[in-house]
């Protein structure tokens, strides 16, 4: 079994991006095992991360787009199949702007990037979807089939207005293969589609250095093509970024006829859908007398009940100083019936709660303080990096920094799916029920 990979350090790239036309800084940084590909927007307040998930796009009008809650990350595809064709699986993909810049309008700027970085083997294996049966998807004139097969394999056929320009390409997708036969391939536009491009104001960054342009049989470029059938070279290019926002790599033969992003996440889409049923279910199984405290355990410690009690158990303390509780957020939750009709959200100040009770649980193990209420003074530092949602499971790390007489203070964050999404300084207080 292979290992999974992330870079060996970080490295940065900047240029214009190709439908905003702003100029942008975009970084690569090492990511854990199983974080896979996320986007952190560092030009926006408290850096907002999205992850390069299916279930997160949006729009495909000539580019896929991520959307995060109120973050939005466009034309997200080259850096994704640049990394996915390199065998990397996880890393942070920082940007201060909401585009990543074009280069040439192909890969080889981020693959020159992450050879700059370097890639290094992590200690965990990494995670297929083995296709088991065919997947068929179409839509408007395109077809996308994924067959089972041992290895990755694309077979593509590209068509353009009136059969123009038709090419064909079938290769097994291996790193040194899309290095130099994928990457270089640059994207490409319909001359009759510019000016309604333009008029949806899109490829405001784009030019002969960054894209090429088909007129009539002929191509309008700066340089000429890099390969005779350079159009469905960078087809396969998008549909290897595009399928990677599944969440893993693919063991199939994926068969494109006239792809495009729509066609391609859609797959992308059912293809996560099964990679769900593949996940093996966090099983939280601490007994009370094993470190940790059951619900009852919970409800004797603390004097909050239904709607306000915060916490489902605490599945370890470490010392005294510190405990680990969880949450299991449910579409019950009476809170989201107004927060927010059709977006639901777990508020931040419920978070916060959440890291108060399971400090307080940590500060009333010490017998003195045994059948006292804590209460919740005063919140520093504090910051929500990713909305919770209906279906996660709140992971509650307290660990008790301080603590004279009555008075405590502890430092706190929640996480969901190994992702930190709030963290804080808590002061709290200690009084007689």
């Amino acid at each position: 079994m292979e290992k999974q990979r992330t870079l060996a350090s970080s490295a940065s790239l900047t240029g214009s991006a190709l439908h905003t036309g702003e100029n942008v800084t975009l970084t690569i940084l090492p990511a854990p095992v199983g974080h896979g590909f996320k986007f952190q927007r560092i030009d926006l307040p408290d850096e907002p991360v999205v992850d390069a998930a299916a279930f997160n796009v949006k729009t495909v009008e000539r580019a896929t787009t991520l959307v995060q809650g109120a973050v939005k990350i466009h034309t997200v595809e080259h850096v994704l199949s640049a990394l996915t064709g390199m065998g990397v699986d996880n890393a942070l993909i920082q940007m201060d702007a909401n585009e990543p810049p074009i280069g040439d309008g192909s890969a080889s700027a981020y693959i020159s990037l992450i050879k700059e970085a370097g890639i290094v083997t992590q200690d965990a294996d990494r995670r297929y979807i083995q296709i088991t049966e065919p997947i068929t998807v179409e839509s408007n004139g395109s077809v996308l089939v994924i067959l089972p097969d041992t290895k990755f394999r694309v077979s593509c056929t590209q068509a353009g207005p009136e059969g123009r320009f038709t090419q064909f390409l079938s290769a097994e997708i291996t790193a040194d293969f899309y290095e130099k036969e994928i990457a270089p391939a640059r994207t490409f536009v319909f001359y009759e589609d510019v000016k309604h491009l333009m008029d949806k104001g899109l490829i405001k960054g784009g030019s002969l250095e960054n894209a090429i342009v088909a007129r009539g049989d002929s191509v309008l470029s700066k340089e000429p093509l890099r390969f005779p059938d350079e159009f469905v070279r960078h087809k396969i290019l998008d549909i290897v970024g595009d399928l990677s926002l599944c969440g893993r790599f693919l063991k199939a033969h994926v068969i494109a006829i006239k792809p495009g992003h729509g066609i391609n996440t859609e797959a992308a889409k059912i293809l996560a859908e099964r990679c769900k049923s593949l996940v093996v279910p966090v099983v939280i199984s601490a007994p009370a007398n094993d470190g940790g405290l059951d619900i009852m355990g919970v409800m004797q410690t603390l004097p909050h009940r239904y709607p306000f009690l915060m916490v489902d158990r605490i599945i370890n303390f470490e010392g005294e100083l510190k405990a680990t509780g969880v949450k299991a957020v449910s579409i019950n939750e009476p809170y989201f019936q107004g927060h927010f009709p059709g977006h639901p959200v777990m508020p931040g100040v419920l978070q916060l709660e959440a890291m108060a009770q399971v400090s307080s649980i940590v500060m009333m193990r010490k017998t003195e303080n045994a059948g006292k209420i804590g209460y919740f003074m005063s919140a520093d530092e504090v910051k929500f990096r990713k909305p919770v949602m209906p279906g996660d499971t709140l992971f509650i790390e307290c660990e008790l920094t301080s603590a004279k007489k009555r008075l405590g203070k502890a430092s706190c964050r929640c996480l969901v799916n190994g992702e930190v999404v709030s963290e804080a300084i808590l002061l709290f207080g200690l009084v007689d029920r």
